[in-house]
């Protein structure tokens, strides 16, 4: 049971009827809705939050993530530099 304002009632009526909709299921719709927000906006905050307590590309417990994945460039490009020059193809 939820009690309503007649305002609100006969806005919520109108929508139902432009929706094609019963009362109820709009409630439901507008409620899970709502929810379903409600868990993003928390999920996102919790996602900002800890970026901000560790910066993405910060050092961790693995490392530090963008010294790896430069150093893995290196690598790769020294190892194509003589695959190229193993195969004679200097540039």
């Amino acid at each position: 049971m939820v009690q309503l304002s007649d305002e609100l009632l006969a806005r919520l009526d109108a929508e139902a009827a432009r929706a094609s909709m019963s009362r109820s299921a709009l409630i439901r719709q507008a409620v899970s809705e709502y929810l379903e927000r409600s868990s993003h906006q928390a999920a996102v905050a919790r996602y900002v939050d800890g970026y901000r307590r560790i910066p993405q590309g910060a050092p961790d417990e693995w490392g530090d993530v963008g010294e790896a994945g430069e150093r893995a460039r290196r690598e790769v490009h020294a190892r194509l530099d003589a695959e190229e020059r193993a195969a004679g193809r200097s540039w």
